[in-house]
């Protein structure tokens, strides 16, 4: 019977002594990221878990519009340029551009040789032209009009433009014809003084994302393997780029969302939207986050004029409808004015709902 309360004595301390080191060291924070397993299998039968961090992504959607209004073709070059260097230097993942029409998704679009149908097709060209790594940009867009004056715009320099003489645990490829005598695999331009090798079988012209492998000699033989584009984000928190997305419409930016569950946060921006401080905006921690662009008329106009949308409101479409640049000097800001000066009022919200990125 002692024996008993003795016993039931010890086993109460050594809980609250667990319970007391548990409360002096707690369990580190893990919202920056949301650890996701995958599955790999091993040779001898047995699985392993992979861990692969995904980030949460921060898309921005553009009305194709602000183009049309450019006084030449120049110009609209230069305005592509300013919108495709925010993106970048705010970690933008994806870019979609809508046209300001009434149309339906069934409409096919045209692109009638050298010259697009719209301002929305030349700003998804050019967008698309700017994120593509230098070395490869021959090789995956011909001659075309829209493109005559990108000579001009500054470069991106995003972390995956790498030079000839940058190693690094990814890059950015084109896959190339298969020589059946030579190859042990898939050619690849990498953007080396030699093309490399991957494992899998691919056709010729796609783009792919490499892993180089750990050897940093760019004169191995050893074969490469082409990983998913998300990897390089997930594994090393390093920003790889933009995706670009064309939207038929207003409401085409929300019904094909690439992600599975679609946005979980849609912002819209507009001079009529609530004024909040960045230091006291309070994002939700998201998953994919979208924020909304309009053209000339704003938002409210691409609301008006999208026949999916009709009898819809802006408390319809956005979580929050926010006017980012109060007290204005000039009577107008202009959209790619506005796409920077509104992600740079984001970023601090951003970082502050859980979402970032190794530091360069």
């Amino acid at each position: 019977m002692v024996e008993d309360v003795v016993e039931k004595r010890k086993r109460k301390k050594s809980e609250r002594e667990e319970k007391s080191e548990v409360e002096a060291n707690p369990k580190p924070a893990e919202f920056p990221v949301h650890n996701h397993s995958k599955k790999k299998k091993k040779k001898n039968g047995m699985v392993e878990t992979e861990l692969r961090k995904e980030i949460p992504t921060v898309s921005i959607a553009v009305a194709g519009s602000i183009i049309d209004n450019a006084q030449s073709q120049e110009l609209a070059t230069l305005l592509a340029g300013q919108i495709a260097r925010s993106a970048t230097i705010f970690q933008v993942d994806e870019v979609v551009v809508f046209d300001n029409r009434a149309i339906s998704d069934n409409v096919p679009l045209m692109d009638n040789g050298d010259e697009c149908d719209s301002g929305a097709l030349f700003l998804e060209r050019i967008l698309q032209y700017l994120e593509t790594p230098q070395y490869l940009r021959r090789r995956m867009f011909p001659m075309h009009d829209s493109l005559k004056h990108v000579g001009l715009l500054p470069p991106l320099d995003a972390p995956h433009h790498l030079r000839k003489h940058e190693w690094f645990p990814f890059r950015e490829g084109v896959t190339l014809e298969v020589n059946a005598s030579l190859s042990r695999g898939t050619p690849v331009d990498v953007g080396l003084a030699k093309n490399v090798e991957v494992e899998q079988t691919l056709e010729p012209g796609l783009r792919v994302t490499v892993a180089m492998g750990a050897s940093r000699s760019f004169e191995t033989d050893c074969l490469k393997k082409v990983v998913d584009h998300n990897r390089p984000r997930e594994e090393m928190g390093i920003y790889w780029g933009y995706k670009v997305r064309y939207a038929s419409n207003l409401s085409s930016v929300f019904k094909n969302c690439p992600y599975k569950d679609g946005y979980d946060h849609i912002v819209g921006t507009s001079e009529h939207g609530s004024v909040v401080n960045s230091s006291e905006l309070s994002l939700p921690k998201f998953r994919h986050l979208l924020i909304a662009f309009g053209g000339l008329g704003g938002l409210e106009e691409s609301i008006e004029e999208d026949n999916d949308l009709k009898g819809k409101g802006i408390a319809d479409l956005f979580h929050s409808y926010l006017n980012t640049c109060p007290n204005q000097g000039s009577r107008t800001i202009r959209t790619e004015e506005a796409i920077f000066i509104s992600l740079q009022y984001f970023q601090e919200p951003i970082i502050r709902a859980g979402r970032r990125f190794a530091e360069k």
